[in-house]
């Protein structure tokens, strides 16, 4: 049986490993994201870069994820595709490597709707090309999940 919220949405209470993989009820997981979790767009940024220098991705798209949640409407791309990209590169760490290659895609996507506008002085431009980069390694067969986080890491701190 699911765990809902008051509003019957689904929502998992379950603690999960680094990885984002849940665990069973009782089992000691990492520290999770609050449901009620508000961050501002540098919060946001600053923790999902903290986040994957600690090689936890999945995290790190939870609160990318908050941030377009709670975020102004008209940024819900930027906040998506960002989370799109972290989910992505969880994938990458799990093995699932055709999911990555579409979370990837989708995220660099709706980067892209961006054009050269840097919005909290973010390359969007340049994290794009780094999903699709991380995609035409899972392609060739190449893919280093360490590599790949810090590839759109190395894009994200620019901000």
């Amino acid at each position: 049986m699911r765990d809902r919220d008051e509003a019957g949405r689904p929502r998992s209470s379950r603690p999960r490993d680094e990885y984002g993989r849940p665990l069973p009820h009782g089992a000691e997981g990492v520290p999770r994201v609050p449901d009620d979790y508000a961050p501002d767009a540098r919060e946001a940024l600053d923790e999902a870069s903290r986040l994957l220098s600690t090689g936890r991705p999945f995290h790190a798209h939870e609160v990318l994820e908050a941030r377009w949640k709670t975020g102004p409407a008209d940024e819900r791309e930027l906040w998506q595709g960002l989370a799109q990209i972290c989910v992505g590169l969880t994938h990458v760490q799990r093995g699932n490597l055709s999911g990555a290659a579409a979370l990837l895609a989708r995220g660099s996507a709706r980067l892209g709707t961006y054009g050269s506008r840097r919005p909290y002085g973010l390359d969007l431009k340049a994290l794009a090309l780094a999903a699709d980069r991380i995609i035409v390694d899972i392609d060739t067969g190449v893919v280093d999940p360490p590599a790949a986080i810090g590839l759109v890491l190395s894009h994200l701190h620019d901000h």
